[in-house]
């Protein structure tokens, strides 16, 4: 679906909701038909849902438009974020719910926010951002980690992610997920996160450790050691147990264990 559609589609589907329940007529209006573009829309909600008494919501907004306008790679990668969660997740059943009422999503557009704002030399601000995603949505990203774009964070209840870790693209996770180091010392310490990687409910991945291309993480897992690409791990500590099942585990999100994954 091209940039355009996907904005149609949302307000279409805007003025349905706003039809079939008009006591969010205002919320839904704010939200999305009052804005010219999904920029503008994803601007207000984080600047909406981010302010508090010691940042204001214009300051934010003002925060916002300049990265859209500056960096249009955060509105293609909200895009790519959109899709992933609307393809992906069986409750998701309009392009609007991710947008008004899905944390993860929202969250995600936080850090996308907050990176941008630490890779140009604003790194305060970033951890200002950084700090209201954590209280608002229980979702803790470091600015400077880097995630790639189609990523869906489910649920997304107690995410934390590390200053030096990395995700690649179209990778799903769902909550309460860890990216997480190991001791005091400083550096490179955090895992690397392949494209198309599942990582199921409670997992920890732990250290500066690669987890390979479209591999599966069994929900509950501690991984402390790297995982070869297409392959599923599970347990405490972590083992390979058998292939990843398919080519897209992230997409496909079965993170049910066969009996041949025991073998």
């Amino acid at each position: 679906m091209d940039r355009d559609a996907i904005w149609a589609q949302l307000r279409d589907e805007a003025r349905e909701a706003v039809a079939n329940e008009p006591l969010l007529g205002s919320l839904i209006h704010a939200g999305l038909l009052h804005h010219p573009n999904l920029e503008a829309a994803l601007a207000f909600r984080f600047s909406l849902k981010l302010a508090s008494g010691e940042m204001s919501e214009q300051i934010l907004r003002e925060i916002a438009d300049q990265a859209y306008s500056e960096a249009p790679e955060l509105a293609d990668a909200a895009r790519a974020d959109l899709m992933a969660v609307y393809d992906r997740d069986p409750a998701t059943h309009r392009l609007l719910q991710p947008v008004l009422f899905f944390k993860g999503f929202q969250a995600l557009q936080a850090y996308r926010m907050a990176h941008w704002l630490y890779s140009n030399g604003r790194a305060d601000m970033a951890y200002f951002v950084q700090m209201r995603c954590s209280e608002c949505f229980g979702v803790d990203i470091h600015p400077q980690a880097k995630i790639g774009t189609g990523v869906m964070i489910d649920h997304a209840h107690s995410i934390v992610i590390g200053e030096t870790a990395t995700v690649g693209n179209d990778v799903s996770m769902l909550h309460s997920v860890t990216l997480g180091g190991t001791g005091k010392e400083d550096g490179d310490r955090h895992p690397k996160i392949g494209d198309g990687v599942l990582i199921g409910a409670g997992a920890k991945v732990l250290g500066n450790i690669r987890i390979g291309h479209h591999s599966r993480i069994a929900a509950g897992s501690v991984v402390l050691h790297e995982v070869p690409p297409c392959k599923t791990v599970a347990g405490v500590p972590a083992r390979v147990i058998g292939d990843a099942g398919c080519s897209e585990p992230s997409h496909s999100m079965n993170q049910l264990l066969g009996v041949q994954d025991f073998g």
